[in-house]
């Protein structure tokens, strides 16, 4: 007797590569838009400055929890960091607009954009626990330093991404 049912073929497993194929960094489009606009290059500065703003931030910060001393001037880099960390995220919007079309989560930069979003999340919890005197100022400082934890993530992931589209560029 024949079945009245529908034959269902079994489900084919993809692997990683055909379940979600590599797209390049930049089509060519994107590329042109990227190297022709002015926002290339104001991410090109302020990334290397916000690095800098860092640095003496974590050393301030660092002082501060390893002495106690030094309280203002680590608060103070503190804010200066979240305002430096602000203004790029605002500029590389419109960079990311200008490039693909969306000012946040375009393919090419999902998984930054979403761990920039943590960044901006915990420099604010920061700023929010200072101006409402929330914690001690030790506590505070440790939101600074998870603040800045995921910065380097971040930035790590900003560098991996520049390096292969500059491979992508080369081939």
């Amino acid at each position: 007797m024949a079945s009245l049912s529908p034959t269902v073929a079994a489900p084919k497993f993809l692997g990683p590569q055909e379940a979600c194929p590599r797209r390049p960094v930049y089509t060519a489009e994107e590329r042109a838009r990227r190297d022709s606009t002015p926002w290339t290059l104001v991410q090109g500065v302020l990334a290397p400055f916000q690095f800098l703003v860092f640095l003496v931030s974590l050393a301030l910060v660092g002082r501060f929890l390893l002495t106690g001393a030094g309280e203002g001037p680590a608060e103070i880099s503190i804010l200066v960091k979240t305002a430096v960390l602000l203004l790029i995220m605002v500029t590389g919007a419109i960079w990311e607009k200008v490039v693909f079309g969306r000012y946040l989560f375009a393919p090419s930069f999902f998984w930054e954009d979403v761990m920039s979003m943590l960044v901006i999340a915990l420099h604010l919890a920061y700023v929010v626990a200072l101006l409402f005197d929330v914690g001690m100022p030790r506590q505070q400082m440790w939101v600074a330093l998870a603040a800045y934890a995921a910065y380097v993530v971040n930035a790590g992931q900003f560098v991996w991404k520049l390096r292969r589209a500059r491979q992508e560029a080369r081939a």
